[in-house]
C-alpha cells in the first residue's frame, strides 16, 4: 500500500495580486506614519514585521514593534521638559488608566500637580501621583537630577527639598534605576527620515510590479468573457 500526503494551495493570479498590493499598502502606511513622526516629541518609530506566512495570509500575517532606540535629544532650557537618554519610559495616570510615554514636556497646575500637556498626572517611582507642596514663581527654582528626583527651593529654609522621583519604567513595568533624566530638554524621534525613503522604494517598485500583473491578468479575463460570449 502506498500513502500519498502534501498541502496543495491553488488560487488564482488576481487574488494574489491584490493581496499582495494591500500588503504593499500597509507597509507603505507604516513608513508615512514613521515620517509623519519624525519631529514628534517622545515618537518612536515602527517596525513592520513580515511572517513567513504573509504571502498566503496578507496583512493578517504583518505586525509591528516599536524600536526603542533613544532618539534626537534637544535643548529647550525650559526646567519642566525632561528627556531620558536612556532607554525607558515616564508613568503617567488618566481616566484611561496608566500610560508609558517618552514625550516629557510636563507643566504643573496651581495646586502643585505634576502634569503632562494632555493633564494626566506624572506618576512617581512609587506609583502615586506627583505633587510639589511648594509651586515657585521661578520654575528655574525646580531641579530635577539624572536619577529623576524632583526637588523644589524653599525660600524659608534657602535649601533644596525633595518632592519625588519620577517613575521611570521598562517596557515590562519594571523600574529603571539609571534612567538618565535629562532636565530643560525634549527628546524628538529616533525616525532617520533617509533610511524610512530608502525602505520605501523596493515596496513601492513591488506594489507597481503586483499593480501591473493585476491589469494584465484582468485584461485577459475580460476577453475570455468576451470570447465565450460570442461562442454562446
Amino acid at each position: 500500500m502506498k500513502i500519498n500526503g502534501g498541502v496543495r494551495f491553488v488560487e488564482n493570479g488576481i487574488t494574489a495580486s491584490i493581496r499582495a498590493m494591500h500588503v504593499d499598502s500597509e507597509l507603505i502606511s507604516v513608513a508615512n506614519e514613521n515620517v509623519a513622526g519624525f519631529d514628534k516629541v517622545g515618537y518612536q518609530r515602527k517596525d513592520a514585521i513580515v511572517s513567513s506566512l504573509t504571502e498566503f495570509l496578507g496583512v493578517h500575517g504583518l505586525s509591528t514593534t516599536l524600536d526603542d532606540k533613544i532618539g534626537r535629544i534637544a535643548l529647550t532650557e525650559n526646567p519642566l521638559d525632561m528627556a531620558l537618554a536612556a532607554k525607558g519610559y515616564f508613568q503617567t495616570e488618566s481616566a484611561e488608566g496608566i500610560k508609558l510615554t517618552r514625550d516629557g514636556r510636563f507643566k504643573i497646575d496651581k495646586e502643585g500637580n505634576l502634569l503632562t500637556l494632555d493633564d494626566s498626572r506624572v506618576l512617581s517611582n512609587t506609583g502615586m501621583p506627583i505633587k510639589l507642596h511648594i509651586v515657585p514663581d521661578d520654575l528655574r527654582q525646580i531641579k530635577v537630577n539624572d536619577r529623576g528626583l524632583i526637588s523644589v527651593f524653599n525660600p524659608q529654609t534657602n535649601k533644596l527639598e525633595g518632592v519625588a522621583y519620577l517613575g521611570v519604567v521598562d517596557a515590562s513595568g519594571a523600574i529603571v534605576m539609571d534612567p538618565k533624566v535629562k532636565q530643560g530638554y525634549n527628546e524628538f524621534s529616533n525616525v532617520a527620515l533617509q533610511e524610512e525613503f530608502i525602505s520605501m522604494m523596493p515596496v513601492i517598485k513591488n506594489f507597481d510590479a503586483n499593480r501591473q500583473l493585476f491589469m494584465i491578468q484582468n485584461q485577459n479575463l475580460q476577453k475570455v468573457i468576451s470570447q465565450l460570449g460570442t461562442a454562446s
